[in-house]
């Protein structure tokens, strides 16, 4: 079997266990939780926690089993470097399963009636334990950029989607976004730890962004030094760690600052929350506006669009300041527009890494046939800065 098939066959196993093990946890739950443990809300939790845990399991499984980098025959650095990475992505695929499980075992109850689907609890959970468990596997294994930077909008929308309906307060809307997490309630709770989790999963994926962007520009230095025979291939960014450091800080702040809107709740810490949320949309304008300076390997046209991104949120700010808009849509749309942006950011990211595969190889091929001149060293590995088996 290839290595798409074994993957395949990888994944129905791990569906099967995965299923067997929500179904027993749920039942051991359902029958010897107490009974504060057994309310709605608690078993939804405890249920989607399950799941999330079956899924990160299976992708941890799925992507570290066959990583050549997990040994020290490169020292210590190496390894520990892809343990945290390992890491961070279980937390971006953990956060995901967990709050969409959330919002679809809410939506099912809600169709279905408490009385009649909480006897379906430990099916559901089985069902949905296995699904997650034979997805991650296989997207483990299959792991690139494109997969990472595609989960971010899925747990953002339900994690706010579920607050705003399991909310008490039925005119939050009218206000503003951080009204829904200022209280203490479970719907609180949820909207805080989404925007802490997004803002996690934003510097996850900006690390790996970062060193991809690292490693091309490295590889095109390397072969504009090494071939002689025509030394304008490729051509080289000017003050290029200025700029991708400048990149790194922004997009790190823009995560921060997500993680500080939930962290601090505006009633007891109006004036961080306030750093934060205001803060955030000027971060995001210096990254729309100066994306051409910042990546200039990015194509052009999402350069446009970062521009039109920020000239359309402007317009609705200054919508709002006449009085014809409410702040909760101009930061619905901000907030939209960010994870957008950020989304195709990343995926222009992936392709820039698959067509540094493609070069790579392509190169390499011409030169087992001796159609390049002046190399006298090892071509680097050809690898992909996600891959499972890196």
């Amino acid at each position: 079997m290839g290595r798409h098939q074994r993957s395949e066959t990888s994944g129905l196993i791990s569906f099967v266990i995965c299923a067997i093990v929500g179904a027993v946890s749920m039942n051991l739950y359902m029958e010897y939780a107490p009974a504060i443990w057994q309310l709605t809300q608690r078993r939804f939790m405890v249920c989607s926690g399950v799941v999330a845990a079956c899924g990160v399991i299976s992708f941890i499984v799925g992507y570290a089993r066959k990583s050549s980098s997990l040994n020290l025959q490169h020292g210590w650095f190496v390894p520990i470097r892809r343990i945290i990475e390992i890491v961070s992505l279980s937390v971006v695929y953990g956060a995901t399963i967990f709050l969409s499980s959330f919002a679809l075992i809410g939506a099912a109850n809600d169709m279905m009636g408490n009385a009649i689907f909480a006897g379906y609890i430990s099916s559901v959970c089985a069902g949905f334990a296995g699904v997650v468990g034979y997805m991650t596997f296989v997207q483990a294994e299959m792991m690139n950029a494109k997969t990472i930077a595609s989960l971010l909008p899925f747990f953002v929308i339900s994690g706010v989607i579920t607050a705003g309906v399991t909310t008490d307060d039925p005119y939050w809307y009218h206000n503003n976004f951080s009204q829904l997490g200022d209280r203490t309630t479970f719907a609180a709770r949820m909207f805080n730890s989404t925007l802490m989790l997004a803002g996690t999963c934003i510097i996850i994926v900006s690390y790996f962004a970062i060193s991809e962007l690292v490693t091309t520009e490295r590889l095109q230095r390397l072969w504009h030094d090494r071939t002689k025979a025509d030394p304008n291939r490729g051509y080289m960014i000017p003050h290029f760690m200025v700029r991708i450091g400048v990149l790194a800080a922004l997009l790190t702040i823009s995560g921060l600052a997500f993680i500080g809107i939930g962290a601090f709740r505006y009633t007891p810490h109006n004036l961080m929350h306030n750093i934060c949320a205001k803060g955030l949309p000027f971060v995001m304008l210096l990254l729309f506006v100066l994306l051409p300076w910042l990546a200039p390997r990015i194509s052009k046209a999402v350069m446009v669009a970062s521009d039109l991104a920020a000239l359309v949120c402007a317009g609705f700010w200054a919508n709002m300041m006449m009085g014809h808009n409410t702040l909760t849509n101009v930061e619905a749309l901000a907030g939209l527009m960010f994870l957008g942006w950020f989304i195709v950011f990343s995926r222009q990211i992936a392709a820039i890494e698959a067509d540094r595969v493609e070069a790579q190889l392509l190169h390499a091929q011409m030169v087992e046939g001796g159609m390049e001149q002046g190399i006298d060293e090892k071509e680097p590995t050809i690898e992909s800065r996600i891959a499972a088996d890196r």
